[in-house]
């Protein structure tokens, strides 16, 4: 469902420029600055505030609530002008929103180059399917998912894939092959998942890495907001001490993180981590 269809609208323009500034209080800000001479204000099942939207000339200039709350000052501004309030699950809303800015990335990034060798598809379904039965709908993060191969596969086993990475180009990618599909997919940084997302019962990191010495830091913040998120997660890796890495930081964060050797593919995912929560 679109966001202009959710607010009973024509059109919406985010003050926001991109998904990942959703949670920045400087936003509140510019959309109490900006005109309006009608609004509304969209609350979710628990009426929680999910977004506001002030009409200004032919369009609507929303900001979304997903990831920070409104200020005082711009519900004011909403009483003010008698607006309307409405009502969507939070759910629905977070995924037109993806939406809103996948498709906007995907019409303004140009995309990778085609990336995916096209045994990886099988790969991987043999792989997760290996430890993991088959899904029925449920949420299952693809962290760094890249051009979305993770998420193809995921689709294939019954899950609903929630793809987010920090190349826009690769997700460009994705998003133009139908790998990745706008209301799952977000540009964001990975350091930072836990801004974005409450935490869902399955997640995959595929072919993490490299992690040496100077990326350790970095990556151990990115596996480390996925266990945030992830009840269950499987991470794959090329090689055996950035497995008993990532086990030591799961172990840190009171995970059972078990490490694997994967024959079968040689290449990228030669070793897996499957961790459980506490």
């Amino acid at each position: 469902m679109k966001v202009a269809e959710i607010l009973g609208v024509d059109e919406v323009v985010f003050v926001e420029p991109q998904f990942s500034v959703l949670p920045d209080p400087r936003y509140n800000d510019t959309l109490t600055l900006a005109g309006g001479d009608e609004g509304r204000l969209l609350l979710d099942e628990k009426e929680d505030p999910l977004a506001l939207a002030f009409r200004n000339g032919d369009c609507w200039i929303t900001g979304s609530f997903l990831s920070r709350n409104p200020t005082a000052l711009l519900i004011e501004k909403f009483e003010n002008l008698n607006g309307e309030i409405y009502q969507e699950d939070r759910a629905v809303w977070a995924a037109a929103v993806r939406e809103y800015y996948s498709l906007a990335l995907k019409a303004e990034v140009p995309p990778a180059i085609e990336d995916l060798n096209p045994r990886r598809r099988g790969i991987l379904t043999n792989l997760i399917s290996g430890f993991w039965d088959a899904g029925s709908g449920e949420t299952c993060i693809d962290a760094c998912c890249g051009s979305g191969v993770g998420s193809l596969v995921l689709r294939d086993l019954g899950f609903t894939p929630l793809s987010y990475d920090n190349d826009d180009a690769l997700l460009s990618l994705g998003l133009s092959t139908g790998r990745l599909l706008p209301e799952e997919t977000m540009w964001i940084d990975a350091m930072k998942t836990s801004a974005y997302i409450e935490p869902v019962p399955k997640g995959i990191g595929i072919m993490m890495g490299e992690i040496n010495s100077f990326s350790q830091d970095m990556w151990q913040q990115i596996i480390s907001q996925l266990f945030a998120v992830s009840r269950e997660t499987l991470i794959t890796v090329g090689t055996e001490p950035e497995a008993l890495l990532i086990k030591s930081w799961g172990e840190e964060l009171g995970r059972q993180v078990e490490v694997t050797e994967n024959p079968a593919d040689p290449i990228y995912d030669l070793w897996v981590c499957r961790s459980l929560g506490k």
